[in-house]
């Protein structure tokens, strides 16, 4: 009998079209028309923050972390998080995330962005941008921009538009 348990390792770029797929699955095609799409368009993830979940061999998730400037400082945009629709609310994407988040921790960054559900994602540690802090391409629900701190006072005066790291 195969092994069925839930594994989580980082992205590797083999798994890069799975994970397209997945994303078409849960998400569909108007994600594109996302700011946050707009910062990930040709500005690979870092694969070493990023990851994904399997079930025996079936990849069922995924979180990509991709480097931005968020007014100015540096920063990480974490998502798309993504869970196969069958396997959600069984705690995968906050597996995910803490995987993502701690290694970046270890890495040394300390500030990431992401839009996205307060409440799902103030489990992790998030927190509402205040209204006009930052600005991101194209539209955007300013109640959705969320940061979290990976090092005490990261977020201290970070001010204006967040953009793609080159």
């Amino acid at each position: 009998m195969s092994d069925l348990s839930l594994t989580i390792a980082p992205l590797r770029e083999t798994d890069l079209s799975a994970i397209e797929r997945l994303d078409d699955r849960a998400f569909g095609p108007g994600r594109f028309a996302k700011s946050a799409y707009r910062l990930r368009e040709d500005n690979a993830p870092d694969f070493a923050l990023s990851c994904v979940a399997r079930v025996g061999t079936l990849l069922v998730g995924a979180n990509r972390m991709t480097r931005v400037f968020a007014g100015g400082k540096r920063a990480l945009l974490l998502g798309p998080l993504t869970v196969d629709p069958p396997f959600r609310d069984r705690g995968i994407g906050r597996e995910l995330m803490e995987f993502s988040l701690e290694a970046a921790r270890a890495a040394g960054h300390s500030l990431v962005i992401l839009v996205g559900d307060e409440p799902y994602y103030a489990r992790v540690g998030f927190k509402r941008v205040p209204r006009g802090r930052l600005a991101l391409p194209g539209p955007v629900d300013a109640a959705r921009i969320l940061y979290r701190e990976l090092a005490e006072g990261a977020f201290e005066g970070v001010s204006g538009a967040v953009a793609r790291a080159a």
